[in-house]
């Protein structure tokens, strides 16, 4: 696929893992982590909620706020991927789906692939509830320190 180097890789240049930076509070991106989890990965994912506490903690020079705007995948070798580079990495690292993120990714497919997840952006926008108020004060996914406010109306 292109730009993710080969996971089988032997001598240390192989991908071990995939964090996933997913939008909690959209049902979409949460149907998507669920089928994502289900799936046989040669390449395992992992799922932390974009935005989140735990999400600043573990990558604190990325723009959270755009983490929320668009899916982000962070390999353990330090590459970033977002938009339609995250939906290509998350796909790749399916056992039953990476000759499918090999084939989207090339130049004839990729400007459909790339509509398709614009569509899918645009849907989560549509559909994302709103992020709970704390009520009790507890640190946690959702805190008002979670979750600043940003220019664009789509976070905080």
């Amino acid at each position: 696929m292109v730009g993710l180097p080969d996971a089988t890789a032997h001598g240390g240049g192989g991908l071990r893992s995939l964090t996933v930076l997913y939008d909690a509070h959209c049902p979409l991106c949460r149907a998507a982590r669920g089928w994502l989890s289900s799936r046989p990965q040669l390449v395992p994912l992992e799922f932390v909620p974009a935005g989140s506490a735990a999400a600043r903690l573990r990558f604190p020079s990325l723009d959270h706020d755009a983490t929320l705007r668009d899916l982000t995948v962070i390999a353990d070798t330090g590459e970033v991927y977002a938009g339609d580079g995250a939906w290509f990495a998350c796909l790749w690292a399916l056992a039953d789906h990476r000759e499918t993120a090999q084939r989207l990714a090339r130049p004839h497919l990729l400007p459909l692939a790339r509509r398709v997840v614009a569509a899918a952006s645009a849907v989560r926008e549509r559909v994302r509830e709103p992020s709970p108020e704390p009520t009790d004060g507890a640190a946690g996914y959702g805190d008002r320190n979670d979750r600043p406010d940003c220019a664009d109306d789509r976070c905080g």
